[in-house]
């Protein structure tokens, strides 16, 4: 494979783990994520990289820094380097979305099924790519 080609709407709403790796790069990683009712990704902080989130289903909240956002389905969240935030899902079903980290932040092929999972777990980025 070269590069990543594939119908990302319905791979990210078709997903049912809290997150899954779907591509890593050098420079990029792409990962889709399910977050359930009453869910978040928990606060947290990447001081070494930017973060792209584009939601393609259901209604949550997002904090950048102690703003809160409140986001549905086709919007689009850039949180910078350094920022402080966090990713709720507030509506009655699963928040459907996909992230893109620049530089990559998991380990490429990760699958967390659950949030409690993913928290638990400590792996990062070990420089291994998928091609």
């Amino acid at each position: 494979m070269k590069g990543f080609v594939d119908n990302i709407e319905a791979l990210t709403e078709g997903n049912e783990a809290f997150r899954r790796v779907l591509y890593t790069g050098h420079n990029l990683q792409l990962v889709v994520m399910t977050i359930r009712p009453g869910e978040e990704i928990g606060e947290e902080v990447h001081d070494d990289r930017d973060q792209f989130f584009r939601i393609e289903a259901g209604e949550g909240a997002v904090w950048i820094d102690g703003t809160r956002h409140d986001v549905r389905a086709d919007d689009g969240i850039i949180v910078p380097q350094g920022a402080r935030h966090n990713v709720a899902c507030t509506g009655s079903e699963p928040l459907k979305l996909y992230t893109i980290y620049g530089p990559p932040e998991h380990r490429d092929g990760t699958i967390h099924a659950t949030c409690a999972e993913a928290a638990a777990a400590h792996e990062h980025f070990d420089g291994v790519t998928t091609e």
